[in-house]
């Protein structure tokens, strides 16, 4: 094993959150640990993928995902909302877009104190090629689950986000 693979190979043991639950962890928190080193492993992959082969970020491949979602553009804010990234990350990403020429700023109609950010062509066609490529990376990551185990997976997972919604309602109104 050379040097660099080594290095990324103790980074992902390392990330393994689950390796931090013991049997008499509750079972709850050990699947918690579960999903969020699942989810952790799978981010890595693509991660690392988009750098191998297009020499982009995921926080890049991020923005410009939200931007092709909205062909009318999206303020910074809406941007830095949807990302779930401060300001200055957004603000960041946005100047080395449109460096590149990838996204453009224009006035917001609705609001003169403000600006839309939209994907140009070129960025749209760069878009495409990488969206293409990372879906079929996810797909190659889940082909280790059949068909009817990734739709088990699916909808359980679905009835978990369910449940959480509908506890932090409970939460909020108990609040209230």
């Amino acid at each position: 094993m050379n040097h660099q693979a080594a290095y990324e190979h103790d980074a992902i043991r390392h990330s393994d959150r689950e390796m931090r639950a013991h049997e008499d962890h509750h079972e709850s928190l050990r699947l918690w640990l579960r999903l969020l080193s699942c989810s952790l492993l799978i981010e890595g992959e693509i991660r690392q993928r988009l750098r191998a082969h297009f020499d982009v970020t995921l926080s890049r491949f991020d923005l410009l995902a939200q931007l092709e979602r909205h062909r009318e553009g999206l303020t910074m804010g809406e941007l830095t909302r949807r990302m779930m990234v401060s300001g200055g990350n957004v603000t960041a990403l946005v100047d080395q877009l449109e460096q590149e020429k990838l996204v453009q700023r224009h006035a917001d109609p609705q609001d003169r104190r403000s600006f839309r950010v939209r994907l140009t062509a070129a960025g749209r066609r760069g878009f495409h090629r990488m969206a293409g490529q990372h879906e079929q990376w996810v797909i190659d990551l889940f082909s280790g689950l059949g068909d009817r185990q990734r739709a088990q997976l699916h909808r359980l997972l679905g009835d978990l986000k369910s449940a959480v919604h509908q506890h932090q309602a409970h939460a909020q109104e108990e609040s209230q």
